[in-house]
């Protein structure tokens, strides 16, 4: 008989009464037994009983085996092709003889999996003690064409500070500018940053046995700072970060940007994280500026100097007096042809030095087998070989329409051609000065003293020949 809790109220209060069981039951037509059950309130109506009859066909090997079902497809990582409730069950009747239902093991399935979710540890940090970076990727319009870049964010742990900078490659020199530009924009260094293990900052192992990059090892060492990696697959343990990618990516970049320049792309994200730490997040007292005002003062100081990020390599000059990088191809002036040089890449800049000095700068070229030819490096050719100007790569690459239109009306005419070419490559044209090409590039620094002798004595008279 089921007790309804007015049944067992009327029960309680008939006994507070001072009625015998026996009144009770007769009063209520209910049984003696059940009086006695709940007469004195030790039993509550509400409370069923966990079945404690022990499962038949579930023995202890059976769950062994389903649990190594579900260890295998953890182990593989392939989401697709998991063991299902019914392949474990298939499996159990083919290789162990299974005699029980498809719903038992369906069920043991099932709370395996509820058994199995994972806890984590809530976190709180100091201020100034960590910062957590990451990396995610956009579509935006550049120069009108959609194409992806990446994002690199990084977000102080304390306060939520948040930073968002836009590369247009994930790779190392960018990933050292950024955190370099993060301590900059924050105005200080927290003790410790938080990232994953990709190669950009891990040259082998992983979490607490990762080895960090030679650059990486380079840059905590110069600003003092403690490199933390997360155990793999556990982003939970970046939540703070990986929370912010996402934001960036739905609110930051939504409508898609129409940039002209990465440059105008980051002063953009610039304003916009700016714009969120006027906010409150849930659960904190103050705005995220309020607290990273507290946070800034714990954050150690600046080295004096910047660390140069640059990747560095050294290569000859070829006969068309450009050097390569990555398979891209850049000008340099015409007299270091054949010279070694020195190559600075930078994220979006590439630098060519010469004992020390910079010969040539240009934007960086993200294509394959493209050329950045500067007109300027190449007048000094040029002017010796007229005929082949309108030919010239360095020329078409550099002159507007009408600017060829011009020159080729001027073809013949040197002078005029020579006062074009220095206008399109924004050097000063004086028709006056001596022509370029009568210029030698060879600077003697020990000129050589010729002695003249006297070979009066040599002389062959006439008469004699």
């Amino acid at each position: 008989m089921v007790i309804t809790m007015e049944l067992y109220d009327q029960i309680r209060k008939l006994w507070v009464a001072g009625k015998s069981q026996r009144n009770i039951a007769k009063i209520l037509s209910i049984s003696r037994n059940t009086v006695k059950k709940y007469c004195e309130g030790a039993a509550n109506p509400l409370e069923r009983k966990t079945p404690a009859r022990k499962a038949t066909s579930m023995t202890p090997e059976v769950v062994d085996f389903i649990m190594q079902c579900q260890e295998e497809d953890a182990k593989e990582h392939v989401k697709k092709q998991r063991h299902t409730a019914r392949r474990i069950f298939q499996r159990l009747r083919t290789e162990m003889n299974f005699s029980g239902g498809e719903s038992t093991v369906r069920r043991k399935v099932r709370e395996l999996k509820v058994s199995a979710h994972k806890s984590f540890i809530p976190l709180q940090f100091d201020p100034g003690e960590a910062i957590q970076i990451d990396w995610g990727n956009a579509i935006i319009y550049l120069n009108g064409v959609r194409q992806e870049i990446y994002l690199f964010c990084a977000r102080l742990c304390y306060s939520c500070k948040p930073i968002v900078l836009a590369y247009r490659r994930q790779n190392e020199e960018s990933f050292l500018e950024a955190i370099e530009k993060t301590f900059n924009i924050i105005g200080g260094v927290p003790k410790k940053v938080i990232f994953d293990n990709a190669k950009v900052a891990v040259k082998k192992g992983f979490g607490a046995h990762a080895v960090k990059q030679a650059k990486y090892s380079l840059l905590s060492a110069h600003y003092a700072f403690d490199a933390v990696f997360c155990n793999p697959g556990e982003g939970h343990e970046k939540g703070l970060v990986e929370g912010l990618v996402g934001l960036a990516r739905r609110h930051m970049m939504v409508p898609l940007p129409h940039v002209k320049s990465i440059d105008e792309l980051n002063s953009i994200l610039e304003e916009r994280c700016n714009a969120y730490c006027q906010h409150t997040i849930k659960g904190r007292s103050n705005t995220v500026e309020a607290m990273f005002n507290t946070e800034k003062s714990m954050l150690s100081p600046l080295p004096k100097y910047p660390l140069d990020i640059a990747k560095n390599t050294n290569m000859r000059v070829d006969a068309f007096s450009t050097v390569r990088f990555q398979n891209n191809s850049y000008s340099v002036p015409v007299k270091y042809t054949g010279r070694q040089v020195g190559i600075k890449v930078y994220p979006e800049s590439v630098e060519v030095y010469y004992q020390g000095e910079v010969i040539a700068r240009h934007a960086r070229l993200f294509g394959t087998y493209e050329k950045s030819l500067q007109l300027k490096h190449y007048l000094p050719l040029l002017e010796m070989r007229w005929r082949a100007v309108l030919d010239a790569a360095p020329v078409k690459q550099n002159l507007s329409a009408e600017a060829l239109e011009e020159l080729k009306k001027n073809f013949g005419n040197h002078e005029k051609m020579k006062e074009i070419l220095y206008r399109e490559a924004g050097l000063p044209y004086d028709q006056k000065s001596s022509h370029p090409s009568q210029q030698s590039n060879i600077v003697i620094n020990n000129p050589v003293n010729i002695k003249h002798v006297d070979l009066t004595d040599y002389d062959i008279p006439v008469n004699d020949c």
